[in-house]
């Protein structure tokens, strides 16, 4: 057992051709872009039943959303490090299994500890709110909203690590499958919950917040019975000793995560920021980045789920100490990322108007409609440098490099990002279409340096050593 050709069906041996390398890719990623894709419809899903019980709770749902998001999504980079250690376990093959157990083992342990740190911060989302200068009935209902899916936290990290461990085990179908039935309980949920159908009470945006903890729920547990009963994952005893330490190997995800949820928090944080300029606007500006920055997202989750899935062909190169092949898995990755972002920039470009027309009305909201098809102009722009960030940054974190990327990050974001979005958007007069400009200037500094990194990697002693080669 002890054979990563027994262990994981993808990587029976590094690809000999650039071909068989996207083939390899594909096969991870496929599954887990759409996966993202139906990850959104379940967000999706909350909108539209919160929607319709008026603006002071919708707004309190999309801030209460925001903030929970935020703070798990950090939290899933920070545990989501054992997806590049389990992937380099595997390319290692000697003692695969019992790494690939401690690496998921202490992540889960991360999760726990780390929820109950998000749990205790979306408690204090009313007065956070309030010092924010929201409105008090606004933060005041988003306070309630938080504290009830604040207990959503713990499973919707641990589900998002077991995800993101059984695309590592050769195993990425499951997400989509998974990914799928969450959005039926979450539709069923609150179709139950909200409006009080079906015989249950009418709890209204305390429904929707239950609902999430419910749907959380489900896919976590979903997830874990898969890991201990799917004829390939079991033999990882996933689940075993789980209270057993491993001191050493929980501060070693730390240390690589903790920069990745850096990273992440500072890119949501600049679109959040970004939000915040445009309320300085005007209400159509506010809304027509919502609409853009919507369609924009769903474009996203294509890279994304390409970024996740060459974190783990480059971390099995890293681990089997074949620079040739870490350059290949990259090397596809990166040029596949910038593809798929020049053929959905295309239809940014072509079609804007139709993509709007399916959030609002052009005849009835017309003024909103048109800056939104402006914003999605610019959005054509860096579709094609926020697709390759996200897979250089992903490529990076395979060979187990995150500090740096983090450090240029943030830079990029705030410094170039921010600050070129709020010098054009007020300074020079641009309004919204300046925010956007901004956010695209720092997307493309961000995505050139990292590539660049990446182009470096030999020279900065960031590729594994030939020598170290056990198999």
């Amino acid at each position: 057992m002890h054979g990563a050709a027994t262990l994981h069906p993808l990587t029976e041996r590094a690809p000999a051709t650039w071909q068989r390398e996207l083939r390899a890719l594909a096969a991870l990623a496929g599954p887990l872009v759409g996966a993202n894709l139906l990850q959104m419809a379940v967000f999706a899903v909350d909108v539209v039943f919160v929607a319709r019980l008026g603006p002071v709770e919708f707004a309190a749902a999309t801030l209460g959303v925001f903030l929970f998001n935020l703070l798990a999504f950090a939290l899933v980079g920070l545990v989501g490090a054992a997806e590049p250690l389990i992937a380099a376990a595997l390319g290692r093959r000697i003692g695969a299994v019992r790494q690939v157990r401690r690496s998921f083992r202490m992540a889960l342990w991360l999760a726990a500890a780390g929820s109950l740190v998000v749990i205790a911060l979306l408690n204090l989302a009313e007065p956070v709110l309030r010092l924010a200068g929201q409105d008090a009935a606004v933060a005041a209902r988003a306070g309630s909203f938080c504290r009830l899916l604040s207990l959503a936290a713990p499973f919707a990290v641990a589900a998002a690590l077991m995800r993101l461990t059984a695309a590592a085990l050769g195993r990425p179908g499951w997400a989509l499958v998974v990914t799928l039935l969450a959005l039926g309980v979450a539709v069923a949920a609150n179709w139950c919950l909200v409006f009080g159908n079906a015989g249950f009470p009418a709890l209204g945006l305390e429904g929707a917040a239950i609902a999430s903890v419910l749907t959380s729920l489900a896919t976590s547990a979903s997830y874990a019975v898969i890991l201990s009963t799917d004829r390939r994952l079991r033999r990882f005893h996933l689940f075993g000793n789980w209270w057993r330490t491993e001191w050493p190997r929980m501060i070693e995800i730390a240390k690589l995560g903790a920069p990745i949820a850096l990273g992440w928090m500072a890119e949501g944080g600049l679109f959040g920021g970004a939000a915040l300029l445009m309320g300085l606007i005007s209400v159509t500006a506010i809304d027509a980045h919502a609409v853009a920055l919507n369609i924009a997202a769903i474009a996203f989750q294509v890279p994304f789920g390409l970024a996740q899935a060459a974190t783990i062909r480059v971390g099995l190169a890293y681990g089997a100490a074949d620079p040739r092949w870490v350059g290949r898995a990259g090397g596809v990755a990166i040029v596949s990322g910038i593809a798929v972002m020049v053929v959905s920039a295309s239809i940014l470009w072509a079609v804007p108007g139709l993509l709007v027309r399916a959030y609002v009305d052009p005849a009835r909201e017309v003024a909103v409609a048109a800056l939104a098809v402006e914003l999605l102009g610019v959005a054509a722009v860096f579709q094609l440098v926020d697709g390759a960030q996200a897979v250089a940054a992903g490529v990076l974190r395979g060979v187990q490099d995150t500090r740096v990327p983090m450090m240029i990050q943030v830079f990029g974001y705030w410094v170039i990002g921010f600050g070129i979005a709020a010098l054009l958007g007020f300074t020079f007069g641009w309004g919204a279409i300046g925010i956007w400009w901004g956010l695209a200037a720092g997307l493309g500094v961000v995505s050139a340096l990292l590539i660049w990194r990446w182009s470096a990697r030999a020279r900065l002693g960031l590729l594994p050593d030939p020598a170290a080669r056990t198999a």
